[in-house]
Protein backbone atom coordinates (compact mmCIF):
# COMPACT_ATOMS: atom_id res chain seq x y z
CA UNK A 1 0.00 0.00 0.00
CA UNK A 2 1.00 3.60 -0.59
CA UNK A 3 0.72 6.29 2.07
CA UNK A 4 -0.05 9.81 0.88
CA UNK A 5 1.15 12.51 3.24
CA UNK A 6 0.68 16.26 3.37
CA UNK A 7 3.72 17.93 4.96
CA UNK A 8 3.01 21.50 6.09
CA UNK A 9 5.59 24.03 7.29
CA UNK A 10 4.66 25.36 10.74
CA UNK A 11 4.54 28.91 9.57
CA UNK A 12 2.82 31.95 11.08
CA UNK A 13 2.85 33.87 7.80
CA UNK A 14 0.01 34.30 5.33
CA UNK A 15 1.60 32.02 2.74
CA UNK A 16 0.96 28.30 3.11
CA UNK A 17 3.94 26.09 2.35
CA UNK A 18 3.30 22.37 1.93
CA UNK A 19 4.21 19.29 -0.05
CA UNK A 20 2.09 16.25 -0.90
CA UNK A 21 4.06 13.06 -1.26
CA UNK A 22 3.62 9.31 -1.60
CA UNK A 23 5.71 6.59 -0.02
CA UNK A 24 5.38 2.84 0.51
CA UNK A 25 4.01 1.79 3.90
CA UNK A 26 6.94 -0.62 4.19
CA UNK A 27 9.60 2.11 3.76
CA UNK A 28 11.41 3.42 6.83
CA UNK A 29 10.97 6.69 8.65
CA UNK A 30 14.43 7.56 7.30
CA UNK A 31 13.02 7.25 3.76
CA UNK A 32 10.22 9.62 4.78
CA UNK A 33 12.80 12.01 6.26
CA UNK A 34 14.76 11.92 2.98
CA UNK A 35 11.77 12.73 0.75
CA UNK A 36 10.71 15.56 3.07
CA UNK A 37 14.15 17.19 3.09
CA UNK A 38 14.50 16.82 -0.68
CA UNK A 39 11.01 18.17 -1.40
CA UNK A 40 11.67 21.31 0.67
CA UNK A 41 15.16 21.85 -0.78
CA UNK A 42 17.24 20.98 2.28
CA UNK A 43 20.54 19.13 1.91
CA UNK A 44 19.55 16.58 4.56
CA UNK A 45 22.78 17.01 6.52
CA UNK A 46 21.22 18.35 9.74
CA UNK A 47 19.83 16.37 12.65
CA UNK A 48 16.11 15.68 12.57
CA UNK A 49 13.42 13.82 14.50
CA UNK A 50 9.83 12.75 14.07
CA UNK A 51 7.44 12.92 17.00
CA UNK A 52 4.25 10.91 17.17
CA UNK A 53 1.39 13.37 17.61
CA UNK A 54 -2.20 13.29 18.78
CA UNK A 55 -5.20 15.04 17.20
CA UNK A 56 -4.22 18.38 18.81
CA UNK A 57 -0.64 18.16 17.47
CA UNK A 58 0.85 17.55 20.91
CA UNK A 59 4.39 16.19 20.69
CA UNK A 60 4.77 12.57 21.80
CA UNK A 61 7.35 9.80 21.41
CA UNK A 62 10.50 10.70 19.45
CA UNK A 63 11.82 8.79 16.45
CA UNK A 64 15.37 10.10 15.98
CA UNK A 65 17.98 9.84 13.25
CA UNK A 66 20.46 8.33 15.71
CA UNK A 67 20.11 6.89 19.19
CA UNK A 68 22.13 9.30 21.31
CA UNK A 69 20.29 8.44 24.52
CA UNK A 70 21.85 7.00 27.61
CA UNK A 71 21.60 3.28 28.39
CA UNK A 72 18.09 2.28 29.35
CA UNK A 73 16.50 5.27 27.63
CA UNK A 74 16.76 4.10 24.03
CA UNK A 75 14.67 5.90 21.41
CA UNK A 76 13.38 4.54 18.15
CA UNK A 77 15.65 5.22 15.21
CA UNK A 78 14.37 6.29 11.77
CA UNK A 79 16.38 3.73 9.81
CA UNK A 80 14.99 0.82 11.83
CA UNK A 81 11.37 2.00 12.09
CA UNK A 82 8.85 1.05 9.39
CA UNK A 83 6.31 3.75 8.52
CA UNK A 84 3.23 1.52 8.94
CA UNK A 85 4.40 0.63 12.47
CA UNK A 86 4.11 4.31 13.47
CA UNK A 87 1.53 5.91 11.20
CA UNK A 88 -1.89 4.46 10.42
CA UNK A 89 -5.51 5.57 10.17
CA UNK A 90 -5.93 5.61 13.97
CA UNK A 91 -2.73 7.66 14.44
CA UNK A 92 -2.25 9.75 11.30
CA UNK A 93 -0.19 12.72 12.61
CA UNK A 94 3.51 13.35 13.13
CA UNK A 95 5.58 16.41 13.92
CA UNK A 96 8.87 16.58 12.02
CA UNK A 97 11.70 18.84 13.20
CA UNK A 98 14.70 19.42 10.92
CA UNK A 99 17.88 21.26 11.96
CA UNK A 100 17.62 21.71 15.72
CA UNK A 101 19.52 25.02 15.58
CA UNK A 102 16.95 26.61 13.27
CA UNK A 103 13.99 24.42 14.30
CA UNK A 104 12.28 23.94 10.95
CA UNK A 105 9.04 22.37 12.14
CA UNK A 106 6.53 20.55 9.96
CA UNK A 107 3.16 18.93 10.50
CA UNK A 108 3.00 15.58 8.71
CA UNK A 109 -0.44 14.07 8.22
CA UNK A 110 -1.51 10.86 6.54
CA UNK A 111 -4.09 11.96 3.97
CA UNK A 112 -5.00 8.58 2.48
CA UNK A 113 -3.85 5.04 1.82
CA UNK A 114 -4.04 3.88 -1.81
CA UNK A 115 -2.94 0.98 -3.97
CA UNK A 116 0.45 1.19 -5.64
CA UNK A 117 0.20 2.60 -9.18
CA UNK A 118 1.97 0.73 -11.97
CA UNK A 119 4.86 2.71 -13.47
CA UNK A 120 5.22 5.11 -10.51
CA UNK A 121 8.52 5.38 -8.68
CA UNK A 122 8.25 5.75 -4.92
CA UNK A 123 8.77 7.86 -2.93
CA UNK A 124 6.95 10.31 -5.16
CA UNK A 125 6.55 14.07 -4.78
CA UNK A 126 3.00 14.71 -6.00
CA UNK A 127 2.40 18.40 -5.38
CA UNK A 128 4.32 21.50 -4.28
CA UNK A 129 2.70 24.62 -2.87
CA UNK A 130 4.60 27.70 -1.70
CA UNK A 131 8.26 28.55 -1.34
CA UNK A 132 10.13 27.82 1.82
CA UNK A 133 11.42 31.07 3.42
CA UNK A 134 15.14 31.80 3.72
CA UNK A 135 14.96 31.35 7.50
CA UNK A 136 12.88 29.12 9.72
CA UNK A 137 9.76 30.89 10.99
CA UNK A 138 10.10 32.14 14.55
CA UNK A 139 7.92 30.39 17.05
CA UNK A 140 5.32 32.58 18.73
CA UNK A 141 4.51 31.62 22.29
CA UNK A 142 1.57 32.93 24.21
CA UNK A 143 2.32 34.98 27.33
CA UNK A 144 -0.17 32.77 29.15
CA UNK A 145 1.61 29.49 28.29
CA UNK A 146 3.50 29.16 31.59
CA UNK A 147 1.59 31.40 34.00
CA UNK A 148 0.53 28.48 36.19
CA UNK A 149 3.96 26.85 36.22
CA UNK A 150 5.81 27.72 39.48
CA UNK A 151 9.15 27.09 37.74
CA UNK A 152 8.62 30.31 35.79
CA UNK A 153 8.09 32.77 38.63
CA UNK A 154 8.52 36.31 37.27
CA UNK A 155 8.91 37.75 40.78
CA UNK A 156 12.20 35.92 41.36
CA UNK A 157 15.06 38.15 42.55
CA UNK A 158 18.14 36.83 40.72
CA UNK A 159 20.46 38.84 42.97
CA UNK A 160 19.18 37.09 46.12
CA UNK A 161 21.45 34.04 46.04
CA UNK A 162 20.05 32.57 49.27
CA UNK A 163 16.59 32.27 47.72
CA UNK A 164 17.98 30.63 44.56
CA UNK A 165 19.16 27.65 46.59
CA UNK A 166 22.83 27.45 45.65
CA UNK A 167 26.14 28.82 46.88
CA UNK A 168 27.33 31.89 44.95
CA UNK A 169 30.93 30.60 45.21
CA UNK A 170 30.13 27.16 43.77
CA UNK A 171 33.10 26.96 41.41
Amino acid sequence: MIYRFRVILDNDTEDDVFRDLEIRETDTMEDLHNIITQSFGFDGMEMASFYISDEQWNQGEEIAMFDMSEAGNEVRVMGATIIKDVVHEASPKLIYVYDFLNMWTFFVELAEIVDEAQGTDYPNLMFVHGQIPDQAPEKQFSADDDLDDPEFDDNLDLDDYDELGFDENWN
